[in-house]
């Protein structure tokens, strides 16, 4: 886990022992992660039935989603991102636009809470119960917090300073591709997350465009400069068309990922709108005569 470790991309590699602590602190917090979901969610079944409260897709998407954590950083694209900047840059789609929506739709609030020691409990429901968390577990203070985390995050670690320090320094790299993780598990909880916890559709609207606009101007920012933006020696044999593909992979596959959630969110939203209210979607047609009219009314025409 050469990458999420924080292992140094074009230029001298950390030191093995470095490495190899930081590749089982992470082995070891996502097992953590897995064994911890697992117990919970059978704690669960235990007591409502399998596959009630968590489903199992949902279970199958949160080992999917470890799963894709662990591919980002392993085999051919750890090689590709050690030699060019495109190599990085498909590395964070695939933490952004795969590993963050799978984890999300995980619904791994409720398993984790169960399994954690009681003191820890009571710290997060005290938490929960505070008036500031309260207000940011509005929708609109939700998405708020979490399309700004994940602007922030995007363009933290793609401006020329925090990207080359985060390729030079191990540590950083971690903490580079954790936030990531991170930001898109919180921009896709209220979209992906169990029906009592996601956020209004058109909220889940907003949120998704809100995130996806700025994502795209870097993204463009980065096709379209005329010289390279970061050093040299982080970036492949061609530096300016090396930059100019990152870019394309940062734009092109955020623009699409995001159309098509908000879509499906749009069309799920129209439906349970006609199953609740047929009537508010279907306009009378021309000429279609009223209703008769019944009792009194009724009785009054024909006199």
């Amino acid at each position: 886990m050469s990458a999420l470790s924080g292992s140094r991309a074009h230029g001298p590699g950390a030191s093995e022992v470095a490495e190899g602590l930081l590749t089982m602190l992470v082995v070891a917090a996502l097992c953590l992660l897995a064994a911890g979901y697992g117990r919970g969610v059978h704690e669960l079944w235990t007591r409502r039935g399998p596959g009630r409260v968590v489903p199992a897709w949902r279970v199958a998407a949160f080992g999917g989603g470890l799963l894709v954590v662990l591919a980002a950083d392993q085999g051919p694209l750890h090689r590709l991102a050690e030699s060019s900047f495109a190599g990085h840059m498909a590395q964070h789609m695939l933490l952004l636009l795969v590993a963050g929506p799978l984890l999300a739709a995980g619904a791994a609030g409720l398993p984790l809470t169960l399994t954690a020691p009681r003191p820890l409990r009571r710290l997060l429901a005290r938490a929960r119960a505070a008036a500031p968390v309260r207000r940011l577990r509005q929708p609109i203070g939700y998405a708020l917090l979490a399309g700004a985390a994940q602007t922030f995050v995007l363009w933290l670690w793609h401006l020329p300073g925090p990207y080359v320090a985060a390729v030079d320094a191990p540590v950083l790299h971690a903490a580079e591709h954790v936030s990531l993780v991170a930001a898109a598990w919180l921009l896709w909880a209220p979209v992906l997350g169990p029906a009592r916890h996601r956020v209004p559709a058109p909220v889940s609207l907003l949120l998704l465009v809100g995130a996806m606009l700025p994502a795209s101007a870097l993204g463009a920012a980065l096709t379209f400069a005329p010289e390279p933006v970061y050093p040299v020696r982080v970036l492949g044999p061609d530096p300016v068309a090396d930059q100019q593909l990152a870019g394309l992979l940062m734009w092109a596959p955020m623009d699409l990922a995001v159309l098509v959630a908000a879509l499906a969110v749009f069309l799920g939203w129209l439906l349970r709108l006609d199953r609740e209210r047929p009537d508010r979607l279907v306009a009378p047609r021309p000429g279609r005569l009223a209703s008769p009219p019944t009792g009194a009314a009724t009785e009054g025409t024909v006199r």
